[in-house]
């Protein structure tokens, strides 16, 4: 049986709290991009830990995939005017 994801989409820059619980970062898509970077932690505020740094412009259509679990919860910074999406499990 394949796991199952949730999906979060941001577009836009802005600060995101994606989910207040714990679970799995699968991967990141890059939609649109934009000068400037995107980083994501394991908390509800941007002084959580930092999972990871996705650097400014990166290729449309790029997915980066993380299969990383987080325990306090998952907070997006999106610099620009990039859309990314998020696959999320539980």
């Amino acid at each position: 049986m394949y796991p199952r994801f949730n999906f979060k989409n941001l577009a836009g820059a802005a600060d995101t709290l994606v989910q207040k619980s714990r679970g799995t970062l699968h991967n990141v898509v890059i939609n649109t991009t934009a000068a400037s970077g995107i980083v994501i932690y394991d908390g509800t505020s941007n002084t959580g830990t930092k999972i990871a740094t996705i650097a400014a412009s990166p290729a449309i259509g790029s997915c980066f995939r993380y299969d990383a679990e987080f325990s306090n919860g998952l907070f997006v910074s999106v610099g620009g005017a990039s859309d990314i999406t998020l696959s999320i499990g539980a």
